[in-house]
Formats: structure tokens, sequence, C-alpha cells
């Protein structure tokens, strides 16, 4: 065997038996069961009620015992909606919206944090390499030793010191922290919990951005469909002036029925620029939604072609409450705060603990190249190392009650958090229940309109009566239509309010 090849042998073997060694402290480790100091994170509880009904404030009325099931909520709630368009908009949305895009790359980010914070746990190899040009004092320490063994020919010895050379150190070292205390496991700990906060956060993300284009696209809707009918209710008043100024003219009537007639179509124009431009915001806010520039969508949410527009509202089931807070991504989100803050203070505790590594390292060291291969060229060293905190004007101690009051507040953050999401869910199921309550007594409305429309008609073929009556009947239909448009367009908003709040 040459001597280059010992070198690599040795190299070799001196970093397989670190390794085996490393391993062989993990398994006694484990064997021993060293547990990491600080607090054990434990899942918070929170109490639940038995229905969703039982909490709930204000009128009992407004509350919905029928959302209890032994279900859960279907996995495309939004797609509940029977509306193509809708589904369309929301699947664009999650593939294109900034602040989604933002919130995936956080969440990559935490993920290679996580790697990053696990790699320390494992045995560190780094290899180096050295090649310096040199010269060296002839009067410096070395001096006395020549001094002591070259006597009064000490001379030419200082002479060849002073002369430059070139030194070459190849080499490599390898260091394994024992994780005694579980610093590394509590680092680690917290980087994962990061981790599924992050992954929280996007599902929040993606919840919000789904019913932020669901409420626009509602609202959206609804106005379109308001200004349609508003044009006809217009169109109305209109003949109705027309037919007002004609019996004036006959002597029928004064000029104030007339002025009457003029003013209530003043109003309804005046109700159209309100209503454009609620709709160009909803619009607007759609386009950004998608991350889409100002007006590129404005063919694609024209209003369609049928002249209506009143979606099939879904079967609310709500699954049962105890489901509630693993399914709200905020409460995940909380949770993982409460994890990583314990995670910490574990952290800070390991550092009143002395810190133990084993290291080794192998090199070669020569002047000039003619030697590096050789046997005798090697330099080595095996051993523990231990760092022992003894006095820092109590910073560590100050460290670990900072840590601990950070886990006291996320404590008190995460039930915050939860007790919010039951007061959204409960304002939630109050609106969209008083809004369609609204609406079943609009619709109402409009049956009773349309059989007072039915019988003006039947009125006016019989010439019992004028046109005026029947115009009046079909203004009046029309008017209850429009608040029952925007009646339904406030139900559906508020039903994808319901929907972000129960957090699907």
């Amino acid at each position: 065997m040459t001597t280059q090849a010992s070198v690599i042998s040795f190299a070799g073997s001196l970093t397989l038996r670190i390794m085996a060694f490393s391993a062989a402290i993990t398994v006694m480790l484990g064997a021993a069961g060293c547990a990491a100091v600080g607090p054990d994170f434990q899942t918070p509880s929170s109490e639940v009620p038995a229905r969703w009904s039982d909490w709930h404030g204000g009128d009992a009325g407004l509350a919905r015992p029928d959302m209890q099931s032994q279900g859960s909520l279907p996995a495309d709630a939004w797609g509940a909606f029977h509306d193509p368009e809708l589904k369309h908009l929301i699947e664009r949305a999650r593939a294109a919206n900034p602040d989604l895009k933002i919130a995936m790359l956080r969440f990559a980010e935490a993920r290679m944090q996580e790697s990053t914070v696990a790699a320390q746990r494992g045995l560190q190899v780094n290899a180096t390499a050295d090649a310096a040009r040199r010269r060296d004092s002839e009067y410096g320490a070395e001096t006395r030793i020549v001094d002591f063994i070259g006597g009064v020919n000490s001379a030419p010895i200082l002479r060849a010191l002073g002369e430059p050379y070139s030194l070459y150190k190849p080499g490599f070292d390898a260091s394994w922290e024992l994780d005694l205390w579980g610093r590394l496991r509590r680092s680690e700990e917290a980087a994962h919990a990061s981790t599924d906060g992050q992954a929280a956060s996007l599902r929040q993300s993606q919840l919000s951005v789904a019913a932020d284009v669901a409420r626009n696209y509602f609202t959206m809707r609804g106005c379109q469909r308001q200004l349609q009918l508003l044009q006809h209710e217009l169109a109305i008043a209109e003949d109705e002036v027309r037919l007002l100024m004609a019996q004036q003219a006959g002597g029928l009537i004064d000029e104030s029925a007339v002025i009457l007639g003029r003013q209530q179509v003043a109003d309804l124009r005046s109700l159209v620029p309100q209503l454009q431009s609620e709709q160009a915001q909803a619009i607007n806010q759609i386009t950004q939604l998608l991350g889409a520039k100002p007006g590129e969508l404005n063919m694609e949410l024209t209003f369609p072609a049928a002249a209506d527009f009143d979606p099939a509202l879904p079967d609310l089931k709500a699954g049962v409450p105890s489901d509630f807070a693993r399914r709200r991504p905020d409460i995940a989100a909380a949770e993982a705060r409460l994890h990583g803050a314990t995670a910490d203070t574990g952290v800070a505790v390991a550092d009143l603990y002395p810190r133990i590594t084993l290291g080794a390292s192998f090199g070669l060291e020569s002047v000039g190249t003619a030697k590096l291969s050789a046997w005798g060229a090697r330099d080595w060293s095996v051993g523990p190392s231990i760092s022992l905190p003894v006095f820092d004007h109590g910073r560590r101690t100050s460290t670990i009650t900072l840590r601990k009051l950070e886990q006291q507040e996320a404590a008190v953050s995460y039930q915050q958090t939860v007790l919010k999401a039951w007061h959204e869910v409960d304002d939630a199921v109050s609106g969209y229940v008083a809004d369609v309550q609204h609406c079943a007594q609009l619709a109402e409305k409009v049956r009773r309109s349309e059989e007072g429309m039915g019988l003006a008609k039947v009125r006016a073929a019989r010439g019992t009566t004028s046109d005026l009556p029947n115009l009046d009947a079909q203004s009046a239909l029309s008017r209850a239509q429009r608040d029952l448009a925007q009646s339904a367009a406030k139900r559906n908003v508020a039903l994808a309010a319901l929907y972000k709040a129960l957090g699907d």
C-alpha cells in the first residue's frame, strides 16, 4: 500500500469511527431516556357547545339549530353554489393571487428553515485546505530555541529560517454535539411548529381569497341585476309621465301629477350612478384578487343573458362543533405559535447546561509538495470539548423569563383566537338567517305585486280603468323585484362570510 493510499485509508477509517461513535452515543442516550429540559407542549383544550345554537347572542330566532350534522362541510363549499363562473374565478385567484404566492413562499421558507435546524443534530464534517507563501522573522520567538541549540554557529540557521517557503495543509475536521439537554431537539421542535404555523397561514389566505372573490362576485351580480330592473322601472316611469302629460293636455289632471311623475323619474335615474359605482368597485376587487389589470375582466364579468340571477343555496351543514377548532386555520396558526413559544422556552433552559461536543481532525502539513503525501506529514486529533456557562450577568435567566412570558402571551392569544372565532360564527349565522328571512318576506311581496299587476291588466283590458293603474302596478312589481335582488345579493354575501367563519 502506498503512502497516499495509507493517508486516505486512515482518514476514511477515522471518519467511520467518529460516525459509529456518534451513533453509539445516540443509542445510549436514547436508552438512558435523556429527556429535553423545559416544558413539554400539550395541545390546549377549549370549551365547545354541544350544538351550534347553544352559543348564540341576540334574538333566538336568528340561531340556526339545523346546522348540526354528523358529517362535515362539503369538500368544495364554493362549488355548492352551482355557479361555474364563480368556481372558475376562485380557482384562478388561488393560482394567481399575489398574497397567496407570498404565503406559499413563506411556507417554503419555513420548511427550508426547519431542514436547516434539523441538520444541526447530525455529524458536521468540513474539509480544509491551506496553501501559503511565508517568511518567518529571524528575530522571532523561534530564535530562543536556535540560540539554545546553535550556540555561536546560530547565524546560518537564523538566515535559513528567514528564507521564504511554501506551506501546504490539506485536511478535514468532524464534530458532533451531544444533545444531552435537548437544546437541538427543542430548536427543531420550534422550527417544525413554525412550519405548521405557516401552513395554517397559507390555508387562511386561501380561505380569505376565496371568500373575498365570492363576496365581490355576489355584490357585482346583485348590482347588475338591480341595474337591469332599474332600467325597466325607469322605462315604466317614463311611460307613466307621458301618459300623465297626455291627460294634462286633455284637461283631465293638473300639472302637479306630471311634476310628481318627473320627480320619480329623476329619483330613479339618480340611483344608476351609485349602482354602477358599486358594480365597478366589485369588478375591480375581483380583478385585483386574480392578479389582473383593471378592466381585464370586463367582458368576462358582463351580466349573463338570463333575465334573473339567484344561485341555488347549498344545504348548510356545519359539522359537529367539536371539529370547529381543528378546522379553522387561524386557530391552527395560534396553536402552532404556542407550540413554538413552548419549544423556545426549552431552548432557553437548555442554555443553562453545559454543551459537550465530540470532535476530530485529520490533516497533512508539509513545506513544499514533495513530502505532502508522506505518512509522516499527518497531523490529527480526537477528543471532546465542553462549554460550561459560569457568569453572564443574568442574561440566560432573563432569557428564560422572557421566553416564559412569550409562552404565556401565546397561550392567551390562542384562547382569544378561539373566542373570536366563535363570535364570528355566531355573527355570521345571525346575519345569514336574518337575510334569508328578509329575502323570504320580499319574495312574498313580489308575489303579491305580481297578483296586483295581473288584476290591473285585467281591469285595463276590460276598459274599467285607464293604463295608469296598470303602469303603477308594473312599477311596484319592478321595485319589489329590485329590493329582492338587493336582499338576495346581501344574503349570498352573508353565506360567503359564514363559510369563511366556519373555516371551510
